[in-house]
């Protein structure tokens, strides 16, 4: 688990705390006035912990990505790297 995998682990969690919370928010059509704030945010929150255990759970299991942070296809340049390391020998 390098840089990379904790930046996406981290952007997956945000994503998913923002949308738990508009998950919560927008269920009811509440008011945002009269929300239970306390209850919304621990419930967004526990979904982002969620989030972050799932990604280690998963950390080496099939492909990566995609998260903005990192793709699921190899870039035209780690392609062109490789093939100039597989030229060089």
């Amino acid at each position: 688990m390098n840089t990379t995998f904790w930046r996406a682990t981290g952007e997956r969690a945000v994503r998913t705390f923002a949308q738990a919370l508009a998950a919560i928010l927008g269920a009811g059509a509440v008011d945002l006035l009269s929300v239970d704030w306390p209850g919304a945010l621990a419930a967004a929150g526990l979904a982002a912990v969620l989030s972050v255990l799932t990604a280690v759970g998963s950390a080496g299991v099939g492909q990566h990505g995609p998260g903005v942070t990192e793709s699921a296809l190899p870039s035209p340049r780690s392609l062109r790297a490789a093939r100039d390391r597989d030229a060089a020998g």
